[in-house]
């Protein structure tokens, strides 16, 4: 019993268009053509060495002349490199005519020293009466030129190249830097429609307007309306928001450019303002169409207290700032951005004449969610029994991209066990697994362990029970799930966007009641409420600083609210900044603490009156592991009947 953690519905623990070319095609032969180079560099070297430095290594050139002395040395040849000194009078005249350097014979016949600086040489050579000849090296000069300096230029050059290529360059990546890195989808190639998004509906009409007037634009014009240059889509990681703008270009029909805000950034000054402009350029000859720009705060966060200078990233900014103001909307050219953090943007980006419109793409609510389901589950094959509408239901919070996952967890868990159609457990099952995580049948409890983690349970379970307006639980199991030994889950029954305080105490409550069985049973605390303890402490605290809930500071915010920040902490909860004294701090302290044991007491007695059901639940999870909606209720049922 590690962690608790409650999801909102979890107690746990506790216990096409022009297609761009193929790299690996535009690769491929380049790799074997470096390749075979290299083979040829280091062939010809080898076979070099081989022929010319190692047959018949030179001898000291002292020893050199004095075979000439001694009339061993008959004949002796001349050139830029050695001094050829022949035992008989026909060394293989030529041989062919073979370039010198890479002339062969046989071993023995001949010797060679490395020339030095001496007239005396050619005294001794004619008081010896020996033959000599200097050899010119006609034959070798354009093969030496070019092993020499055309070879190792060229092979270089193709490296250079072949790396350039590699880091993402046209012709080296460094001539080609500036230019952006959108990925270009042509006119009609973007099959996405507002048919495929769901659960946004209000963030879909407000970017119909977009549409109507790519698609004719003089009805607007004429009257002397002008259509919004940007529309910034705001919201939470995963809902949509990318998926609205492929919408935006497919129900258009016009030419569509997606690029990320980072693609903009690298560590070469300068470049991310050449990539601006080339993408408006580019757009420009392509109008009408729509340039989209994902996580827009990558260049767009607010120069506003930046100490870092005239750095890479303001000056990208500046850039798009200069272009988003120097287009014409009339013609065609449509912005849409994306971002979960508007509340880091800079203030000149969001004024009107840039991005006009701010569209909010929030998560969806019950109705939304079933659209959303339906649509990921159409090519799925489903069971007669599923509900989508329960497991709407069950999925209170979770954005488009959750829901799409959890209908691809239910196909895979179909296929493991070996079934040809999704079934409702299958949608149960994927729930909990992309909530909690994995369940861990191998992990092997402690007797006592497990049974501390059955009374946690069944606490959570039981004062849920009897809280007023508390989600009905669906579901109590030991088994261990992720970080958790245990869960308990609930089951909203509509979406809430307000909680009274009431409520907020019955959460405390509901948090509280794992820890309070653990102690009935064992006359000790253990480490498994530490989650539900930290939940439940942060309550207490937004209670008294945010929601203006406590005796004091009634009424009152203690607390800044970090405007449009969002996916920060809860759900829907933005960020807060501390601003009151120390000594306000000592009394949130000091309530926190009031708060929290005055609900502990509430809540054991609560247990205390339900000990013969406490112990009923907790025996049937430690008998079959796992209690669903029927089987508590069953348990209730029964303690009620015995109780009167």
């Amino acid at each position: 019993m590690n962690n608790d953690k409650q999801g909102g519905f979890f107690n746990f623990g506790g216990p096409g268009g022009p297609k761009l070319p193929d790299p690996k095609k535009m690769g491929g032969g380049w790799k074997f053509s470096v390749v075979y180079v290299i083979v040829l560099f280091f062939g010809i070297g080898l076979f070099n060495y081989i022929f010319t430095n190692n047959v018949n290594p030179p001898i000291p050139y002292s020893e050199f002349k004095q075979k000439i002395e001694s009339g061993e040395i008959i004949r002796v040849e001349m050139n830029d490199s050695f001094f050829i000194g022949y035992t008989n009078k026909n060394p293989a005249q030529n041989i062919f005519k073979i370039p010198q350097n890479l002339r062969y014979t046989s071993p023995g016949n001949y010797y060679r020293a490395v020339p030095l600086n001496d007239p005396a040489l050619i005294a001794l050579l004619d008081a010896k009466k020996v033959e000599y000849f200097a050899v010119s090296r006609e034959g070798n000069a354009i093969f030496g030129f070019f092993f020499t300096w055309i070879l190792p230029i060229l092979f270089f050059f193709m490296i250079w190249r072949f790396v350039m290529k590699r880091m993402g360059g046209a012709m080296g990546g460094v001539l080609s830097i500036g230019q952006n890195r959108a990925v270009i989808v042509a006119e009609g190639d973007v099959k996405t429609r507002f048919a495929d998004v769901a659960g946004v509906d209000e963030a879909k009409d407000e970017l119909v307007e977009v549409v109507d007037f790519l698609k004719s634009p003089k009805k607007y014009t004429e009257i002397g309306g002008k259509i919004p240059k940007g529309v910034l889509l705001v919201g939470p990681p995963g809902t949509g928001k990318t998926l609205l703008a492929r919408a935006v270009a497919g129900e258009a029909g016009v030419c569509f450019f997606r690029m990320s805000g980072a693609d903009f950034v690298e560590m070469f000054v300068g470049v991310g303002a050449a990539r601006v402009r080339d993408l408006f350029k580019q757009a420009r000859e392509k109008a009408p169409c729509i340039i989209f720009i994902d996580e827009l705060d990558a260049i767009g966060k607010s120069r506003f207290n930046n100490f870092s200078g005239n750095d890479e990233r303001e000056q990208t900014l500046n850039q798009l700032l200069v272009e988003m103001d120097g287009f014409d909307a009339s013609s065609g050219l449509i912005i849409l951005a994306a971002t979960n953090r508007p509340d880091v943007l800079d203030a000149a980006l969001l004024r009107p004449g840039r991005f006009d419109r701010q569209v909010l793409v929030d998560r969806p609510d019950l109705s939304g969610r079933e659209a959303i389901l339906k649509i990921h589950s159409k090519d799925v094959k489903l069971d007669a029994s599923v509900d989508l509408e329960l497991v709407a239901r069950g999925t209170s919070g979770f954005a488009g991209a959750d829901l799409a996952n959890i209908v691809n967890e239910a196909a895979l868990l179909a296929v493991r066990a070996g079934r040809r159609l999704v079934s409702q457990p299958d949608f149960n099952e994927a729930i909990e697994k992309v909530a909690i995580g994995l369940q861990k049948k191998t992990r092997v409890l402690k007797p006592e362990e497990r049974r501390l983690t059955a009374y946690h349970e069944a606490g959570h379970a039981l004062v849920t029970a009897n809280t007023p307006n508390a989600d009905p639980v669906t579901k109590i199991s030991i088994i261990p799930r992720g970080f958790a030994l245990g869960y308990t889950r609930q089951m909203p029954l509509e979406d809430r966007y307000t909680i009274t305080q009431s409520d907020l105490l019955g959460q405390i409550d509901i948090l509280l009641g794992g820890r309070i069985a653990e102690e009935m049973i064992s006359g000790e605390y253990s480490t498994g409420a530490a989650n539900d303890l930290t939940r439940a402490t942060d309550i207490a605290r937004k209670m008294i600083t945010d929601y203006g809930m406590s005796e004091r500071f009634r009424n009152v915010a203690l607390t800044s609210r970090s405007a449009g920040s969002l996916g920060t902490e809860d759900h829907h909860e933005p960020m807060f900044q501390r601003e009151y004294a120390e000594s306000t701090q000592q009394y949130v302290d000091e309530e926190i603490a009031r708060i929290v044991e005055s609900r502990f007491a509430k809540t054991k007695n609560t247990l205390d009156n339900l000990r013969e059901t406490l112990d009923r639940v907790a025996a049937a999870l430690l008998e079959k592991e796992t209690l669903d909606e029927k089987e508590f209720k069953a348990l209730l049922q029964t303690s009620a009947l015995g109780q009167c």
